[in-house]
């Protein structure tokens, strides 16, 4: 697969997947630990086209997805009705393999089976982005610490938006309860590891350092830092260097004022056409009234 390829992917498929997540995604699976990668919670197969790139050999792809599947419950099956009702299994792989050779492994279910399909601690990376229901996504927020291994990744996706709160509060419990720590946040996922995130978090910092496309910053967040990253807003474009840059702008505005007084001046003609029919009406007018004067006198 080339990176092109790759690319023109991620434009063509729908889904919610922006562009500082993507960088992030990228760096977190070029990790050099080896491991199994889970996507718990697939749409139409955005992340997972990115995710699949950097399945190394000897490794398990599985990504897990209701598709248009029944809900395992009457809440489930309002929200999935509601936002996935275009969401297909033949889509997503559709999708996927425009990109690749071959699929990853499917379990078309619910993510409360996944257990029943992904071993305990066999996964360095878990992108999670399932049910936002928060007794789904408490579920889900257990078999990501069950499968991680140490020091492995997990994302959680919609851990703020306003339409998600069950997330939020499912997200944020196992950081304030069952030891998930934050390395970083970009607008829409939190990364965290169940281990030490200070070692990943220097690592991060240095390599965001070389990037040009995105900015970050550092909370201080009590005993503990939480990096921020988001995608840097493209510049203004630069001003005219060269001489020939310059004379192309020179160009630009002499054109633009050329327009203008032709403008102008077209307008200036019609005006002066109007009033010299007007001068050519009244001439017979003029006459008819000198004659009268004339005979008067």
């Amino acid at each position: 697969m080339s990176a092109p390829d790759l690319t023109a992917a991620l434009e063509r498929i729908p889904g919610w997947f922006w562009p500082a997540d993507q960088r992030l995604f990228e760096w977190f699976l070029s990790d050099d630990r080896p491991g199994d990668v889970l996507e718990m919670g697939t749409y139409l197969g955005k992340s997972a086209v990115l995710v699949g790139s950097h399945v190394r050999t000897g490794e398990n792809f599985t990504v897990c997805d209701l598709f248009e599947s029944d809900a395992p419950d009457a809440d489930n099956d309002v929200e999935t009705t509601r936002s996935y009702a275009s969401l297909t299994r033949q889509k997503f792989e559709q999708n996927y393999l425009s990109v690749h050779p071959a699929l990853p492994e499917i379990v078309h279910g619910p993510t409360s089976v996944i257990l029943d399909h992904v071993k305990a601690d066999t996964c360095r990376f878990v992108h999670v982005d399932a049910s936002h229901l928060y007794t789904h996504v408490q579920g889900d927020v257990l078999a990501a610490r069950t499968v991680l291994k140490e020091g492995g990744i997990v994302a959680f996706d919609d851990y703020r938006s306003e339409h998600t709160p069950g997330v939020a509060l499912a997200v944020w419990e196992a950081v304030a309860g069952l030891g998930l720590a934050p390395v970083c946040i970009s607008s829409q996922k939190l990364y965290g590891t169940w281990g030490d995130p200070v070692p990943v978090q220097e690592r991060l910092l240095a390599w965001l350092g070389t990037r040009e496309d995105l900015w970050h910053t550092t909370d201080v967040l009590g005993d503990r830092n939480l990096v921020r990253v988001n995608q840097r807003k493209k510049p203004k474009p630069a001003s005219p260097t060269s001489d020939v840059d310059r004379l192309a702008v020179e160009l630009r505005r002499t054109t633009a004022e050329l327009k203008k007084v032709t403008a102008e001046s077209q307008n200036a003609v019609k005006a002066l056409k109007k009033a010299t029919k007007e001068v050519s009406l009244l001439g017979p007018v003029a006459h008819r009234a000198t004659a009268w004067l004339r005979r008067r006198t």
